[in-house]
């Protein structure tokens, strides 16, 4: 079940490859790579042997917090063209290249690092003989935690953005008083949640999706790249860097 839900993700990623071909835009896949995720845990729970609580608690967190970073993605990238990224990868391979090596450099990687990642939502939801234990409570109340960080710290700096003298100053209050980062903390949290719910259901190893998905936030896409790009562009990060964690939540220093 699991290695099949490989070809349910890279269905997807190849119809959005063919897509971003025809828009000459790859920030297409941006916003699915939730759907991705939604996609394999509604598979999973359609293959799974019946459906048991915590089955359904699963699917129903995934859709949930699926669907509202599809939407906030969508919502923000509306309109604003290639994001940065893939157009320096279209002008470093040139545009007659480019069709085909996006599809290898970003939409069969993102595919591949879903599928990884997905797995403790198969985890979940492959075992599904013992009821309710200590870890889903564990893992629903971790998952509560990372939603309210990730979607509170997405809106916070959604109306921060919409006030006319906001641009080139940070957002330093609510829940970036605590962490730098409170939306990519939020993500990680959200993952470690669906970790726990794997073990509640007797699998260990899927958790590695877990620590997967908090290495690519923290090493790879996230924080370091953000980290580097607002210490030259916005004045005053160096002192916000001092007084605020930069990703577990923590009462600032003085």
């Amino acid at each position: 079940m699991y290695l099949s839900a490989f070809l349910v993700i890279m269905s997807l990623m190849t119809a959005l490859w063919l897509v971003s071909v025809w828009l000459k835009n790859a920030s297409i896949v941006d916003p699915f790579w939730s759907v991705g995720f939604m996609m394999a845990c509604v598979y999973y729970y359609m293959e799974g042997d019946g459906y048991a609580p915590r089955q359904t608690i699963v699917l129903v967190l995934t859709l949930v917090w699926g669907l509202r970073l599809f939407g906030y993605l969508f919502w923000r990238n509306w309109g604003k063209g290639e994001d940065f990224r893939y157009q320096e990868f279209r002008r470093r391979y040139g545009a007659e290249r480019y069709w085909w090596v996006s599809f290898f450099q970003v939409f069969l990687l993102q595919g591949v690092l879903a599928w990884l990642i997905s797995a403790p939502l198969w985890g979940a939801q492959v075992n599904n003989t013992n009821g309710l234990n200590i870890f889903d409570y564990l893992g629903i109340a971790m998952w509560v935690v990372g939603f309210v960080f990730e979607a509170g710290g997405d809106w916070q700096l959604a109306q921060f953005k919409k006030k006319p003298d906001s641009k080139g100053k940070l957002l330093t209050t609510g829940l970036w008083r605590y962490t730098r980062h409170p939306n990519y903390f939020g993500d990680a949290a959200v993952w470690w949640g669906f970790g726990l719910l794997s073990i509640a259901g007797g699998s260990y190893l899927p958790v590695l999706g877990s620590i997967l998905m908090t290495l690519l936030i923290i090493k790879v896409s996230g924080v370091a790249m953000l980290e580097k790009s607002l210490a030259k562009t916005k004045p005053g990060y160096e002192e916000y860097i001092r007084r605020t964690s930069a990703f577990i939540p923590w009462p600032p220093k003085k």
